[in-house]
């Protein structure tokens, strides 16, 4: 029988699909058919920091920092209430997950500075949670906040909440470090047991009508993946931290090129959104028919059989693929018939 079971932060899971934060974490019952659907793990929907302490002076640094020139900057940070879930409602929440749902809950906080998160991270773990995920959400724009300062700041925010809880911490990341590698380092020196690749930043959208910025939600495709998949494949290996890939998870086959390239669980949301829980079913059975066509007996024999290190020519995840690329780009244009067979 094909074993789908995998390890990601010491947690001993069914099979590696996670449901990712999204909505269908904000009910017991959405949860629920999630579980009963065959997910392995939940990431509960964030807790923002915005919520927590609106008034921290750190908070207050990051929010307001260069931006009080522009009085209408300020309003696109909503109240506290037009977020998804009070603080404290958000603890009962995780609670009743713990005590209606058998697999993993893993909490999820959302911000950048210190403020409130060392103590809420505490009272998630005493709300029940399984581990804990930091979503480490910044767009820098502040031209005086060097790149150091800002890895620093995040750095010390996961050594201030690893001393202070002892559940499993993930650390959520954006793809927009100069280098990765090292980052990923420190943050595991730093107490971090996985990181997940990648946060997907939802850009702002110009209106030329009402000369207004609006918000942007776009649900994610297959070919978001390629991104966080090549680095997963890049730092197997390097770091000892688990690896979580997020972004562009839509299908079995997703799953199945993710856990070559090194990840020991998926997160999906955007295709439970769109296509119902009854994906998860579907993804599974997708996965074990795959692998025993393939004669794959486990997960874990294929992680990272197509990582970094793993493969036959390993430049493929560096510049030259970016060069090869680039090369036959040229080779359509300049030499069409010569690639049509005439």
């Amino acid at each position: 029988m094909t074993d789908l079971s995998t390890n990601y932060l010491g947690l001993n899971l069914k099979n590696p699909l996670v449901a990712s934060a999204s909505p269908l974490s904000k009910k017991v019952e959405l949860a629920k058919a999630l579980e009963d659907a065959g997910v392995a793990a939940i990431v509960m929907y964030s807790l923002f920091e915005e919520q927590i302490t609106q008034e921290s002076k750190s908070l207050d640094y990051y929010l307001t920092r260069g931006s009080e020139s522009f009085a209408e900057a300020l309003t696109y940070f909503p109240t506290w209430k037009k977020f998804n879930i009070g603080p404290e409602n958000y603890l009962e929440l995780i609670s009743s997950m713990k005590s209606s749902l058998d697999i993993p809950i893993i909490g999820s906080l959302n911000g950048i500075s210190s403020g409130g998160w060392v103590e809420y991270a505490r009272k998630i773990e005493q709300a029940g949670a399984d581990a804990l995920e930091l979503n480490i959400y910044y767009i820098p724009t502040d031209k005086r906040f060097t790149s150091v300062e800002l890895e620093s700041a995040q750095v010390e925010l996961v050594t201030d909440i690893r001393s202070r809880v002892s559940i499993p911490l993930a650390v959520k990341l954006s793809p927009y470090y100069s280098a990765l590698p090292n980052f990923a380092k420190r943050l595991e020196e730093a107490g971090a047991n996985g990181l997940v690749l990648f946060n997907r930043f939802y850009q702002p959208e110009i209106d030329i009508r009402t000369l207004e910025v609006n918000a942007q939600l776009e649900l994610s495709t297959s070919h978001d993946m390629l991104l966080p998949t090549r680095w997963v494949a890049i730092l197997f290996d390097q770091i000892q931290c688990d690896l979580a890939l997020t972004s562009g998870v839509h299908n079995e086959e997703d799953v199945l090129k993710a856990m070559m390239a090194g990840a020991k669980v998926v997160e999906i949301a955007s295709e439970l959104i769109a296509n119902g829980a009854g994906r998860i079913t579907e993804i599974l059975a997708g996965m074990e028919t795959w692998m025993d066509e393939y004669e794959y007996q486990s997960i874990r024999q294929m992680q990272g059989s197509m990582s970094h290190k793993s493969v036959a020519e390993p430049a493929a995840f560096e510049r030259a693929n970016y060069m090869k690329s680039l090369q036959t780009f040229d080779n359509r244009i300049l030499y069409p018939k010569t690639l049509q067979g005439d």
